[in-house]
């Protein structure tokens, strides 16, 4: 999908909260049922209605239609807006010019700040190709929604921004980092051209031996980039390599890391042979040249990227990494799935199903005073308890959300003028 931005500056408050809504209610529904966007909005069933339907013209959320209930899902667009939103807040964004890259699993536009300073804004879009395929081919993805998809967009960026930051910090040849929101990283732009775009270099030896040192000088700090080629690496006019792209980089102590840093010499080496026609017998071993010197890999898990966000990662890039072989020509966009003309998605769903969904959790409307509380501060609240009932079942708080549950269905109904304007959803639901 591509980023438009245009109606950004139009969207009010209302329409911020929707969207909100939508998010939050997309922890734990696939589809998130209209009647509890509007309880978590804070607004009347009416309005809500209402705005939903304008936010699905403009592609920021998804219309579900099913014989049980209506709902709707959130789309990258809407994550889009959500994230921009936020880092407009912070200042580190101010307005979003051109595309200047795109890839299976991210796009790439040029912004600016406030002050005119042009940056980098990388989209991070996992699962938008052979989508449905892939989750019905793999057990562990077989459960997971729409939203997943989301989430593990955020996982890569959070990972990729703490990286970035630590190598920054540490003195590595790296962007500037500059902010992170949900999926999207914000970092500072480099006046380089892509190694692959390069078909002509002063010395070829010197360069190649300044990138096996870099790969080298990595896992003696305890990292390896996972994906070290000519499309992650940037070349300036002194040729002088710039790294990029940082979502596969793992530890020394990861299982597989001898295998990884032997592919990233093997891709180096494999492109200098082929491009420039240079072949060195002298390249590192991974049993021999990486002895640990410090330890950036523990440096990062201290900066709030964990070891279990990391495994789940890998675990969807290791299936991304076979979907060729499994999903054949099919690729089927989660942004682009097959709807009717006013944009509506078609869905099968039984009444078990739709039982479980309605009996989910439902937040606590003490926690979602959206107008009063800044945006991010609820977001990472709320990812937080997401994250121990979804990811850590040894700390799972099931009860307690049953026990806040239990206490809303207590709370009073409101007016009679507002019971009137949900009976159509009230009938709907009993359906």
């Amino acid at each position: 999908m591509k980023l438009d931005a245009k109606l950004l500056r139009y969207m009010s408050n209302d329409e911020f909260r929707v969207l909100t809504a939508v998010e939050m209610g997309s922890r734990n529904h696939e589809v998130v049922p209209t009647r509890l966007i509007a309880h978590i909005a804070k607004l009347k069933s009416g309005g809500a209605t209402k705005i939903l339907g304008e936010l699905a013209r403009n592609n920021l959320v998804a219309r579900v239609q099913n014989a049980k209930y209506d709902g709707y899902r959130l789309t990258y667009g809407g994550y889009d807006y959500l994230a921009l939103r936020t880092m407009s807040k912070r200042g580190a964004i101010h307005s979003v010019g051109n595309q200047i890259g795109v890839g299976k699993e991210s796009d790439i536009y040029i912004v600016a700040d406030e002050e005119g300073n042009q940056r980098v804004l990388k989209l991070h879009r996992l699962g938008r190709t052979s989508f449905r395929n892939i989750k019905e081919k793999r057990d562990y993805l077989r459960n997971r929604n729409a939203g997943s998809w989301l989430y593990l967009s955020r996982l890569a960026a959070m990972k990729e921004y703490a990286f970035m930051k630590v190598l920054h910090e540490n003195g590595y040849p790296v962007p500037e980092p500059v902010d992170q929101n949900r999926h999207c990283i914000v970092m500072g732009l480099v006046d380089a051209y892509p190694l692959c775009q390069v078909h002509d270099v002063e010395d070829p030896g010197k360069l190649y031996s300044a990138l096996m040192n870099l790969i080298v000088r990595l896992a003696c700090a305890g990292l390896i980039h996972g994906d070290f080629n000519e499309f992650n690496l940037l070349i300036n006019d002194r040729d002088e390599p710039i790294l990029i792209d940082f979502p596969q980089m793992v530890s020394t102590s990861h299982r597989n890391a001898e295998m990884y840093f032997n592919r990233d010499v093997d891709c180096i080496r494999a492109f200098f042979r082929k491009r420039f026609h240079y072949e060195s017998k002298l390249y590192p071993k991974f049993t021999r040249d990486t002895e640990r010197e410090f330890s950036l890999d523990v440096e990062v898990a201290a900066s709030g990227f964990t070891k279990k966000q990391q495994e789940e990662l890998e675990k969807l890039q290791e299936e991304l990494g076979d979907q060729s072989d499994d999903s054949g020509s099919e690729e089927t966009d989660d942004e682009e799935a097959s709807t009717d003309e006013d944009g509506d998605v078609e869905t099968e769903r039984d009444a078990a199903t739709v039982e479980d969904e309605l009996l989910q959790e439902v937040p606590s409307s003490d926690n979602l005073d959206i107008s009063e509380a800044d945006s991010q501060h609820l977001m990472e609240s709320l990812n937080e308890r997401v994250h121990t009932l979804a990811i850590d079942d040894s700390q799972s708080r099931v009860p307690s959300m049953l026990q806040e549950r239990d206490q809303l269905e207590q709370a009073p109904s409101g007016s009679e003028s507002e019971e009137e304007e949900e009976v159509d959803e009230d009938r709907i639901l009993r359906n």
